[in-house]
């Protein structure tokens, strides 16, 4: 059993039933910000300045340094949208920047989560999430509450949660149908 704190590690990609993650390069910089700076997307994420320059230098910083893990992800080889998972407190990790094109498939939502805690508790060994939600996105907290994620505060703008590993193993479990087990991951340094 491993004492120590899990850390996040940066994985070349990760692979579920039809969706892949993969890291995020300073190429996808342009993607990312037309994603960060829809208008429909931008309500309920953290302001970003529509600055392609900007967001190249935050993927060159992001590339050289630990601690947290960005991901694209793609369906059929298609960006579709965006994952981070960052924050990482004892056993417990944030993940957020989760951002899903629209007009992608239907189940993109709900395998992409699921690939999060697939992939945080399964080949990271963390056993508990916190996230923020803003409190205006109504289709996210209800989504996030069928996983089983419990409220634990909240800001002027968020509700702050909270997920156990029991709750995560129980919608891992609920909505398997969407997830291949194990998913296959490939670390930068397996190679």
């Amino acid at each position: 059993m491993n004492i120590t704190a899990p850390k996040i590690r940066k994985a070349r990609y990760i692979r579920g039933r039809t969706l892949v993650f993969r890291n995020a390069v300073v190429d996808d910089a342009e993607f990312i910000l037309s994603l960060r700076t829809d208008p429909d997307k931008a309500k309920y994420l953290s302001q970003t300045r529509n600055n392609l320059e900007q967001q190249r230098n935050w993927l060159e910083n992001y590339s050289i340094n630990e601690g947290q893990a960005y991901f694209i992800i793609e369906n059929d080889g298609e960006a579709i949208g965006t994952v981070r998972l960052y924050d990482a407190k004892g056993k417990s990790f944030c993940w957020g920047s989760w951002i899903i094109k629209s007009g992608s498939p239907s189940h993109a939502a709900i395998e992409s989560a699921l690939m999060v805690y697939a992939f945080s508790t399964d080949s990271l060994e963390f056993t508990a999430s916190h996230f923020d939600v803003r409190k205006d996105n109504e289709h996210v907290v209800r989504f996030h509450e069928r996983f089983g994620a419990k409220r634990t505060g909240e800001t002027r703008e968020d509700y702050l949660f909270s997920i156990s590993i029991f709750q995560i193993k129980d919608a891992l479990r609920k909505y398997s149908r969407f997830l291949i087990n194990p998913l296959e991951v490939e670390f930068f340094q397996d190679i």
